[in-house]
């Protein structure tokens, strides 16, 4: 099992990114969870098969039609400690 905290930058609010991660991450298998941060960026815990948290990350440098991902941020961290993946509420 791999586990890493992203932070994704760039055109990453108000263009769908959170919801469109939510549909690849449960494709991929991925547990976790994804939020907006007050500074413009959007963060994210992802868990799962090796292949697939890097697969998701793939797809999160591309991001969805409107995103421009400018960076990602990445470190490791402790998986989640409940199945799933979803939208956590955002932080100021």
């Amino acid at each position: 099992m791999s586990a890493k905290r992203l932070r994704i930058s760039g055109r990453v609010q108000g263009v769908g990114f959170r919801d469109w991660m939510v549909r690849k991450a449960e494709e991929l298998g991925i547990s976790g969870w994804v939020r907006n941060r007050a500074d413009g960026t959007v963060e994210a815990l992802v868990a799962g098969e090796a292949a697939a948290v890097e697969e998701l990350l793939r797809a999160c440098r591309r991001g969805p039609p409107l995103a421009h991902v400018v960076s990602i941020e990445e470190e490791l961290a402790d998986p989640p400690a409940t199945p799933g993946f979803y939208c956590r509420p955002s932080v100021a």
